[in-house]
């Protein structure tokens, strides 16, 4: 079976899935596919074009800081210089933006053929490997850590763990990561959500009318990442319960970003993929270089005073840069404030932080929130990975390689 053809297969075992896991409440895709906005930065006939989604979130800085302030493309130009010169390939590389509001439908574009590379979180990469027999796709960098939290309402009577019995909590979107952070801490805790028996209420909305729920008092809290955590703080009477770094030691640190490649392009595109992950190295690079005057590096400290003169001109720079970005895509910015604060919740990186992955793919399947094409519990992700061109790129650049 050539590869065309067997991705074909895949895709539609991966849509019977999807199926299948709407029908029971229990999967972790949604399909939306109004949720797609296509940005075109080069689409001649003769060029080799790289289409690539990603979210406008704050876990996905490098794509939106990167891509509109042309840093990304100018990565690509040196392909297409040298290529230029080559008697045997003239195309010349560009890139397609595709943005998205949600992980499942960039998984369904990414397995439909509509575009090759994305940044995506945790869940929908293990459930698109999973549900494509393993075969699909792979993760090729990390993007992001940390930057979730549990805010609950400072009127709604939660002071311990001991009272979150009765108690009604949202999370952005059934069985995705933050869903399945909330679910696990109330198993964890001894409790136990109402379809499973116990008395804890959780209900998935989008995070925008989280906010809504929140001061309506409709809700007592919610687990949401970045920068709506900030938000419910500032404008929903909210209070942090748990920062999501504090369960993961000893450095608190877990993906919540990555960038994942279609395994048949992966094969026929490596300079392409090379290309995107130098791009993305180096955007990584000049983030952190302009947070390290607020962020130390073993991200400890959880408090930052932003009226500090040293920190306002080295956070502003990131600030501007992705609220530059965000605006092109979205036409819209978030507070400057907010984003402030959201940002030192957060690691850039592009280690994928391999451990938190395959703890989060075991407690997904522990939850019943990952199915197996073959019809079994048994869920194995060893071969997800494939981190050459990123450790190809490191190593050019004389820093550590990623094992």
């Amino acid at each position: 079976m050539n590869t065309k053809t067997k991705f074909t297969v895949s895709f539609g075992i991966i849509i019977a899935v999807i199926a299948s896991s709407q029908s029971d409440n229990h999967g972790l895709f949604s399909i939306n596919t109004n949720s797609i906005t296509r940005i075109t930065n080069n689409d001649t006939p003769e060029s080799k074009t790289l289409r690539l989604g990603y979210f406008p979130n704050v876990n996905h800085a490098q794509a939106i800081i990167g891509l509109k302030n042309g840093e990304f493309l100018k990565v690509f130009e040196s392909i297409n210089s040298s290529s230029s010169s080559s008697s045997t390939d003239q195309s010349k590389i560009g890139i397609n933006e595709f943005v998205f509001s949600a992980g499942p439908s960039a998984i369904e574009a990414l397995f439909g053929g509509q575009i090759d590379a994305a940044y995506v979180g945790p869940n929908p990469a293990i459930s698109g490997f999973i549900a494509s027999s393993n075969e699909g796709l792979r993760i090729v960098s990390g993007a992001s850590s940390g930057g979730a939290s549990f805010i609950v309402r400072n009127d709604a009577g939660i002071e311990s763990v001991d009272d979150l019995g009765g108690k009604k909590f949202a999370s952005p979107q059934l069985g995705n990561t933050q869903d399945i952070s909330l679910r696990k801490y109330i198993i964890d805790n001894g409790f136990n959500t109402v379809e499973n028996g116990g008395n804890v209420t959780v209900v998935a909305v989008k995070p925008s009318d989280i906010v809504t729920l929140m001061l309506k008092k409709e809700i007592d809290g919610a687990w949401v990442p970045e920068p709506w955590g900030i938000r419910l703080i500032n404008e929903a009477n909210g209070k942090v319960f748990v920062d999501e770094r504090d369960l993961w030691p000893p450095e608190g640190k877990f993906v919540t970003g990555n960038i994942i490649v279609r395994t048949d392009y992966l094969k026929e595109n490596p300079d392409v993929i090379e290309k995107l992950l130098e791009a993305h190295v180096n955007q990584t690079l000049w983030i952190n270089e302009k947070l390290s005057e607020i962020n130390n590096e073993n991200n400890t400290s959880k408090e930052t005073n932003f009226n500090d003169d040293n920190n306002i001109s080295s956070s502003a720079e990131v600030v501007n840069a992705f609220n530059d970005g965000l605006r092109q895509v979205t036409g819209k910015t978030i507070p400057e404030n907010e984003l402030k604060e959201a940002l030192t919740k957060m690691d850039f990186t592009y280690d994928p932080i391999k451990a938190s992955l395959f703890k989060i793919a075991d407690d997904a399947n522990r939850l019943g929130f990952l199915k197996n094409t073959k019809g079994n519990n048994a869920i194995d992700i060893t071969g997800i990975y494939d981190l050459t061109l990123l450790n190809k790129v490191l190593q050019e650049k004389g820093l550590g390689e990623i094992r």
